[in-house]
């Protein structure tokens, strides 16, 4: 598909999703969930970054035009807008979000009436509408038949309210002082709150957005400052979120950051212990540890099933087998009780179950297993070309596998990257056949 990627549309704001793609995203999403619509009513929501404001006004005029009557609720995280489409009986969820990119990047993501991302086959119809300007223009409406648009600005509440309602009442956070990175996001005002009604001290660092400072140098996918703050302040424990708060990324006690998949085998662990867990299964992708996998099966019972990089590829394998805990060792956690796709607040909530528990530190709590030595390299790339003509590139993970190291090669769904991976019990070899592979694809693709 020319613009759906892994997750929704995506790309430089004013370029590739300027006003007019923005338009008939409208118009092309709003004639297809009218095929079964309800409610005639679709939910839009957004993060921080200035651009937010030309595309959402972009698409609601799509929306309306096409007959829909919609509710903006301004800037709220993306797992909020999954649970608010149900919650408020909309026909569809709409979220405007580059999610972890810089500021000039932006986005569109889709739900569907029960709050889950639309499949591929969905995205495919919404792109053949896109593409038919006659249909496009026959679908527009007159009159009376031309849809509204209205504000809501209390609706944050609710969401408050399910966030909360996902730890135990048994359990509080009096005592606990936490540090939360929110990266100057959607989550700037929803996070401090909830953690401050469960009774935590909470300071709050990057909660100024500006429109253009989202995810700069802040955030989940840069954690370092938080680390910083934590051992400042003696903190308990500290979260970072990303631009729209479906990432999480924990800083313990002593400033170090947990490894992502130390934090999917401590929510595992945790899961299996309160009898949470509906089959002795877990899902993450083809990017965790080794190590995880084997503390899971070793020491829990624990299958762990893989699947392509992407939180929607974990949710559908989630479905598929019928596991109710998956994750991204980049942060998405998805805890299918509570939620249709990753919500960094709802796993922070769940560390903090996790951790108060076990009786421990952050710091000895989320250490539970050794990690094989791996490593991943990001590629800036012109080009996609495809790796299957690259022959000395089989060659020579095909040289890889026999020293029984790991390999993955990929490019990212959202951003110009090649993502090269390898993971083995021998850190020198991956390191060297790293260099070699890194200068192999340059070549090729940059």
């Amino acid at each position: 598909m020319k613009l759906f990627g892994t997750d929704g549309v995506r790309g430089r704001a004013g370029e590739k999703l300027n006003i007019f793609t923005a338009l008939k995203m409208g118009l092309a999403a709003g004639i297809f969930f009218r095929k079964h619509s309800k409610s005639n009513k679709i939910l839009v929501g957004k993060d921080t970054r200035r651009s937010g404001y030309m595309i959402e006004n972009a698409i609601v005029s799509g929306l309306t035009a096409v007959g829909y009557n919609v509710i903006q609720i301004g800037p709220m995280p993306t797992p909020a807008i999954a649970y608010l489409t149900e919650d408020m009986r909309c026909d569809a969820g709409i979220m405007i979000s580059a999610s972890h990119n810089p500021y000039g990047d932006n986005g569109i993501k889709f739900f569907d009436r029960s709050g889950f991302k639309l499949d591929e086959a969905a995205e495919a119809q919404i792109e053949e509408i896109f593409d038919n300007d006659i249909l496009l223009q026959k679908a527009q409406k007159q009159g009376k038949e031309i849809g509204s648009s209205k504000r809501i600005d209390d609706v944050i509440g609710r969401y408050i309210v399910h966030i909360k309602n996902s730890f135990s009442k048994k359990l509080s956070l009096i005592g606990i002082r936490i540090v939360l990175d929110v990266a100057n996001g959607a989550a700037y005002k929803v996070a401090p709150t909830i953690f401050s009604e469960l009774g935590a001290e909470v300071l709050v660092i990057q909660d100024k957005p500006n429109g253009y400072n989202i995810n700069d140098n802040c955030g989940a996918t840069h954690p370092q400052m938080l680390a910083k703050e934590v051992k400042r302040v003696r903190a308990d424990i500290g979260f970072a979120l990303d631009g729209d708060a479906d990432r999480l990324v924990v800083v313990d006690n002593k400033g170090e950051i947990v490894d992502g998949d130390k934090l999917i085998g401590a929510l595992a662990t945790h899961l299996k212990h309160t009898h949470s867990l509906h089959k002795p299964a877990i899902v993450a992708t083809q990017m965790s540890n080794l190590g995880l996998e084997e503390y899971l099966k070793q020491q829990l019972g624990i299958a762990l099933l893989r699947c392509n990089v992407g939180d929607k590829y974990v949710l559908e394998l989630m479905q598929k087998e019928s596991v109710n805990f998956g994750g991204e060792q980049s942060g998405h956690i998805i805890l299918s009780d509570f939620a249709k796709t990753g919500d960094g607040l709802l796993s922070a909530l769940q560390a903090m179950a996790f951790m108060l528990h076990s009786n421990k530190t952050s710091s000895e709590a989320f250490n539970l297993f050794e990690l094989y030595p791996q490593k991943l390299v990001n590629l800036n790339i012109s080009k996609k070309c495809d790796l299957s003509e690259i022959s000395d590139l089989k060659t020579l993970t095909d040289e890889i596998a026999q020293h029984n190291i790991r390999h993955l090669i990929r490019y990212s769904g959202t951003e110009n990257k090649l993502r090269i991976l390898l993971e083995g019990h021998d850190s020198n070899k991956v390191d060297a056949y790293l260099a070699q592979l890194e200068e192999l694809l340059r070549t090729h693709c940059t």
